[in-house]
């Protein structure tokens, strides 16, 4: 079964999902309205890292982007939207953005950030719909930051395909438009450039469903070299866009079974795959004989399987909490206080 094909009900849930943060972002006055991640709070310093984060924050390189404003949480941060023209892949499209309030505080103001790249299912184009308020993914790691659960994420949330008419595997897929190297490169670079990060992999790491949990799970598998960790919600865990036909080299080479085992054999470095899936679904036979089989050495994995869950997003972003935000973020670098 095409996993990423998704069955009436799901498209009409992501559909009305869509809808719904659409008309949410309808809502905010401040929509469209030019905004700034540089709040004057994050300058109140030297401008220079200091003492413990020194060795480890990268600050931004620029050029800065312009943002908008798609979202305003009830917290009042933002979610904030622009147009990237990656300089590596050569594809232009939109990358929307949110900063969790600790980015601003000035306890944290010469300190990076862990990112996490946040990819949907399903076409993924022109939209991502974790840009929208009603599936509360950033709201949600607000409020598991404060109990303890979760580090405070840079949560990025790049579109997904160049257009709405085929699904690309996050990859180069010879004579298409270079998803891989915009997945994996021009967005990372983005946001290195507009945000305080962290120069080790430790502070980078994926989220995804469906489709962008195999993007995301391919992507750390790949370039462990630049990514830690990912949750994968409901993924394939083989490329199948139709337009691999002719291309059978390239496609292995962007094989997560392939990339794993090569991953095993080379012992390291380590990565950490949180995976999940709904009861309802089809697909969790296929992950555990993925995670029996790959999550060996270097390649550590956990899976979280969600009674009553279906494939879709409602039901994955809940479940975090149920493990697989405290498991990455165990793993990953957390902002460092001012001395």
């Amino acid at each position: 079964m095409n996993r990423r094909r998704p069955s009436t009900t799901a498209l009409a849930a992501t559909a009305a999902a869509l809808a719904s943060a659409l008309a949410l972002s309808a809502c905010s006055s401040d929509k469209g309205k030019p905004m700034s991640f540089d709040n004057p709070k994050a300058s109140d310093s030297t401008g220079q890292p200091q003492s413990a984060a020194a060795a480890k924050t990268l600050l931004p390189t620029g050029p800065k982007a312009d943002f908008t404003t798609e979202n305003t949480l009830d917290d009042g941060t933002k979610i904030g939207v622009t147009t990237l023209k990656g300089k590596k892949s050569g594809f232009t499209g939109k990358v929307w953005v949110w900063a969790p309030k600790q980015y601003f505080d000035p306890k944290y103001a010469n300190s990076g950030f862990p990112v996490l790249i946040a990819l949907p299912g399903g076409n993924g184009y022109p939209n991502n719909y974790w840009m929208g308020t009603d599936l509360k993914l950033q709201s949600s790691i607000t409020k598991w930051s404060q109990e303890g659960k979760s580090l405070p994420f840079i949560v990025v949330m790049p579109v997904l395909n160049p257009d709405a008419k085929n699904y690309y595997d996050g990859s180069d897929i010879p004579g298409q438009p270079k998803m891989g190297t915009w997945m994996t490169d021009d967005v990372p670079d983005f946001v290195k450039a507009n945000f305080r990060t962290f120069k080790s992999r430790d502070g980078w790491a994926f989220m995804g469903s469906s489709s962008g949990g195999f993007v995301g799970l391919k992507s750390v598998l790949k370039h462990p070299e630049k990514f830690r960790a990912v949750i994968a919600s409901g993924p394939d865990t083989v490329p199948d866009s139709p337009l691999w036909a002719g291309h059978e080299k390239e496609r292995q080479a962007n094989n997560p079974e392939k990339l794993a085992r090569h991953l095993i054999n080379r012992k390291g470095p380590e990565v950490d795959l949180a995976f999940q899936i709904g009861t309802e679904e089809s697909g969790q036979a296929n992950l555990r004989r993925f995670i029996q089989t790959y999550g060996k050495g270097p390649v550590k994995t956990r899976l979280n399987v969600i009674q009553g869950g279906g494939h879709n997003a409602r039901s994955y972003v809940p479940a975090m909490a149920d493990g697989p935000i405290q498991w990455i973020s165990k793993h990953m670098q957390a902002p460092i206080p001012n001395d």
